[in-house]
């Protein structure tokens, strides 16, 4: 019997469908966030929707026990898969004391925790960038066997941050995965105004290693070519550029309105290729999602977004002495 499309890229019935799991929670959780924002309830929310299916695809490549993970603000669906709960997004959203992330100090999608293997996030965009590279170093010189995710959009593909990471991870033939989910719009600029070049993994040329470029919208397409690229890493080969081409379903973020730069009908056109409902479709036909399986992930899941959010709105507020904290020497 001919090999499906995901075991030929070495990915299990099991995993698939867990893949599926994630892909939806995040879309819930990301779902919930906005209902809350526009009640009143959270104030901000930069969304992953439209972009699950390269998230999840990539981080499923990765060991998030050794590992480690410096993602971008939309990255949900990978933390999510390196073991942050949508008790933990809500938490933040909230900006509660138990936000895992910060404490409550951050704005939501600064993602970051040492027991996750996830470094913490900042506002300016692609810093994240050389940590990764250096986190990278730092691992080399440790003798450690691991692989460093780091992930930005587009627009970052243009900062000096980016190219100064990737020049030192070329050079020193680091273990690091530069990915790029390419969503087609840095905020309200887009990519024929951002960027000279075919595709943002041409880039790679300049920098002395593999670039590709992937259908952001396919989880396993990512993970096959994200798992090749963190085995190159494991066998001392270094880097790797992968620019996941996908789209952001939602404004830049609940203060943006993107009617100002883009079509409803670009939208609604982008909205035919969802890579939650490509998959789910691909899963039903192989026979692997059928009606009760579907039932009892929507259910847990939901189960999961409403225990989350009432955990998280009644939840203490920090201290407000507890803003100076880690500012200064305690």
């Amino acid at each position: 019997m001919a090999q499906l499309r995901h075991q030929e890229a070495g990915l299990t019935d099991k995993q698939v469908l867990d893949m599926y799991y994630y892909m939806l929670l995040a879309r819930k959780v990301d779902e919930r966030m906005w209902l809350l924002n526009r009640a009143g309830k959270i104030p901000f929310v930069i969304s992953c929707q439209g972009q699950e299916g390269a998230q999840i695809g990539a981080a499923f490549a990765f060991d998030p026990q050794k590992d480690y993970a410096c993602p971008y603000y939309r990255d949900m669906g990978l933390v999510l898969v390196f073991g942050q709960t949508a008790r933990d997004m809500m938490l933040s959203a909230f900006a509660k004391a138990e936000d895992p992330n910060s404490g409550g100090r951050q704005m939501p999608g600064h993602f970051g925790g040492r027991k996750y293997n996830i470094l913490t996030g900042s506002s300016p965009v692609t810093t994240q960038v050389p940590h990764a590279v250096g986190l990278a170093l730092a691992g080399r010189m440790e003798g450690k066997d691991l692989a460093v995710f780091t992930s930005f959009g587009e627009g970052s593909s243009n900062q000096g941050d980016f190219h100064e990471g990737a020049n030192f991870a070329g050079v020193h033939k680091l273990p690091v995965i530069f990915f790029c989910e390419n969503n087609k719009y840095a905020i309200s600029v887009p990519i024929t105004k951002q960027l000279a070049c075919k595709s943002v993994a041409d880039r790679a040329l300049g920098y002395g290693f593999p670039g590709i470029s992937v259908d952001g919208n396919d989880p396993i397409e990512v993970y096959k070519a994200t798992k090749e690229a963190v085995d190159r890493a494991r066998r001392g080969e270094g880097a790797t550029l992968i620019e996941a081409v996908t789209y952001r379903l939602v404004p830049h973020s609940s203060d943006d309105d993107d009617r100002a730069y883009r079509s409803r009908e670009e939208v609604e056109d982008a909205k035919k290729k969802d890579p939650l409902l490509r998959f789910a479709s691909y899963l039903r036909e192989i026979g692997l999602l059928d009606e009760v399986t579907e039932k009892e992930i929507g259910e847990r899941i939901a189960h999961e977004v409403d225990e989350a959010t009432e955990y998280a709105e009644n939840a203490p507020y920090p201290a407000p002495e507890d803003t100076l904290r880690h500012v200064y020497a305690e």
